[in-house]
């Protein structure tokens, strides 16, 4: 397989486009060396042959590198409209910035986002940029030129660069995801980086789902969570203060006495939430910011090569 890519040491060196393009050269020369090379940037146009068509189409240089039979795809089956969503409430703003935690959710999220962006270019597909909080502060639109991919990566370069804790904004994910079904009037792949912290109820965010695949669009959501502290409750046990970010809210536990009813409680709203996404064939994936970038944008290859 590949290595893990150290967004966190990358981005001493550059601005954000300059650690994307860091990250997709490193992640595509592991590709090429993981059982996963099929998915690589480089067969971006092209699909697996089919026994019993034509063979004239094949490309037999790629056959010689991967033992594979891959077809040339025609231009209009190589295009893709993909809208990136991203959550920027209060909650994304964990773990508070420090020495030992110098990326929190947010700026995991846009350090991958702008690598997808990176990928996105390679593969001339064209490329809109949501962001939101308790509505919509930004909302670009789907393109594929060099001029916009610069706004783009200024867009995220300025969320990255001011991140400052902000309390009590909040998060309005299925209003969010209305407004998105009814803007995006072409078949699109919305991907859509959340910590879905949201007080709004499972069937809200469900109808919201509905509306997305009834105007026939692809969704791949990435739930973002530092799972040492959000998932697996991993604090000091001492008297500890929780602040509910999006509310102010502030409440004093010991870890260890809530931990295992805690850690139910998350596991059964994240299992309600996978099945809802599985009964509408959404993918929906875990993504720990502890980890490395690679597995997020091989999912976004794997997805890509399933719709085209």
């Amino acid at each position: 397989m590949y290595g893990k890519i150290d967004i966190q040491e990358l981005a001493k060196f550059g601005n954000l486009e300059f650690v994307a393009k860091q990250v997709v050269e490193g992640f595509i020369t592991g590709m090429h060396r993981s059982p996963f090379h099929g998915f690589s940037v480089e067969f971006a146009e092209h699909r697996l042959y089919n026994n019993g068509e034509s063979t004239k189409h094949i490309d037999w240089k790629l056959f010689a590198k991967t033992d594979k039979l891959f077809v040339k795809r025609y231009e209009e089956e190589t295009n893709l409209r993909c809208r990136m969503i991203l959550d920027i409430s209060s909650s994304m703003y964990f773990p508070e910035l420090s020495e030992e935690y110098p990326l929190n959710k947010l700026g995991f999220s846009i350090y991958t986002m702008a690598s997808l962006i990176e990928i996105l270019k390679k593969q001339r597909d064209g490329v809109g940029l949501t962001v939101f909080e308790d509505e919509i502060k930004l909302d670009t639109a789907v393109k594929t030129s060099a001029a916009h991919h610069r706004r783009l990566y200024h867009e995220l370069e300025n969320l990255m660069t001011s991140q400052q804790e902000s309390l009590n904004r909040k998060t309005s994910f299925s209003q969010i995801l209305h407004a998105v079904a009814e803007n995006n009037h072409k078949r699109s792949l919305i991907v859509i980086f959340s910590d879905f912290f949201s007080g709004e109820s499972l069937d809200d965010i469900t109808d919201a789902f509905l509306h997305l695949k009834h105007n026939k669009h692809e969704v791949l959501l990435f739930h973002v969570t530092d799972k040492k502290h959000e998932i697996e409750l991993n604090f000091p046990n001492k008297p500890t203060t929780f602040i509910d970010l999006e509310s102010g809210e502030k409440v004093k536990l010991q870890p260890n006495e809530i931990k295992k009813t805690y850690q139910e409680e998350v596991k059964n709203l994240n299992a309600e939430l996978k099945l809802k996404c599985s009964q509408f064939k959404i993918d929906f994936i875990e993504v720990d910011i502890q980890e490395g970038v690679e597995f997020v944008l091989q999912q976004y290859l794997v997805k890509r090569q399933k719709i085209l």
